[in-house]
């Protein structure tokens, strides 16, 4: 089965109090056990992860530099996720690499840095909310609204934040390279944190500060590579209703009507669980054959299996 993977963030820093770059490794480490029992049960595995907490570092660190001295580089926040892509890419892929010759299993494994294509005229552009970096006073700013052009606001009375859209993305601009990865038998980690958000502009292709949801960016990329399977991988065994409330209720199975009930009655999270059953959504409207699963990273394999998670079907 040839299945795009998502990662959520506790695949990648499973204690919110060390975000290290030791504690990350380790974190991958473990995380890459479940890919590779996927991988050795015969599945054809692609993989996208979120960036969020680390593009976050990255911002911060560079926001912090340019307050200290002005002189220093004050890094776009498009070439911000690029970095991200290949702290994260590095990281999963040493060791998935591992994990791979542990098990004596022939599989080369890379990253590719994506451009994720979004639309230019795409509403959250309109009125950005996504709340990125550093926190600054009234007076910092203005001055960076006037000299940056970034839109700040303000953020539960903490301070100043500068905000970016969160567009849909609707190509891949690496996408035949990634085909032909696939197709090859590789396994590729792409689209991390979503992608790099850019937009085309005649021949031109321009990055823009915004950042894509990466459950959006795993359907696309599903989409692209005619994948059997979306599996969105996150904290918990399954979708829940009613969620910490005592009616809580698991779902083994939700069908698209129950979907859009469900997202009506405001059942999930935005944020959070809302994108992941909005993907799943789109990726089984998309073909109605295909299989969309939410599940823990624990039990990927079951999930697959039926034995856990949540399957959306047509």
């Amino acid at each position: 089965m040839k299945i795009v993977l998502a990662l959520g963030g506790n695949a990648l820093q499973s204690n919110p109090k060390d975000k290290s770059a030791e504690g990350q490794l380790n974190t991958c480490k473990e995380t890459a056990k479940s890919i590779v029992d996927l991988i050795e049960k015969g599945h054809t595995v692609s993989i996208v992860h979120g960036n969020g907490p680390q593009v976050g570092q990255i911002l911060s660190s560079v926001e912090a530099g340019y307050k200290q001295d002005s002189s220093n580089v004050l890094f776009p926040f498009d070439v911000c996720g690029a970095f991200s892509q290949g702290y994260i890419g590095y990281h999963l892929q040493n060791a998935i690499g591992e994990e791979l010759k542990r098990r004596n299993i022939n599989k080369s494994v890379g990253t590719v840095v994506t451009q994720v294509v979004v639309d230019k005229n795409d509403g959250g552009f309109q009125n950005p909310t996504k709340p990125i970096g550093s926190f600054y006073s009234k007076e910092e700013a203005d001055v960076l609204a006037v000299e940056k052009g970034y839109i700040m606001k303000e953020d539960a009375g903490r301070g100043y934040r500068r905000v970016v859209a969160s567009p849909k993305p609707i190509d891949v601009i690496e996408k035949e390279m990634i085909k032909e990865l696939v197709e090859n038998g590789k396994v590729v980690i792409s689209c991390g944190g979503g992608g790099i958000p850019v937009i085309r502009e005649g021949q031109e292709v321009k990055g823009v500060p915004a950042v894509i949801d990466k459950d959006f960016a795993a359907e696309k990329l599903a989409e692209i590579l005619d994948a059997d399977a979306l599996l969105i991988l996150t904290a918990v065994d399954r979708v829940c209703i009613n969620y910490n409330k005592p009616d809580q209720k698991e779902l083994a199975v939700m069908k698209l009507d129950e979907v859009d009930r469900y997202i009506q009655e405001k059942q999930f999270a935005p944020g959070s669980m809302l994108p992941k059953v909005e993907a799943c959504k789109k990726f089984v409207q998309f073909n109605n054959d295909k299989i969309a699963i939410i599940a823990s990273l624990s039990r990927a394999v079951e999930a697959l299996e039926g034995t856990s998670g949540t399957k959306i079907v047509y």
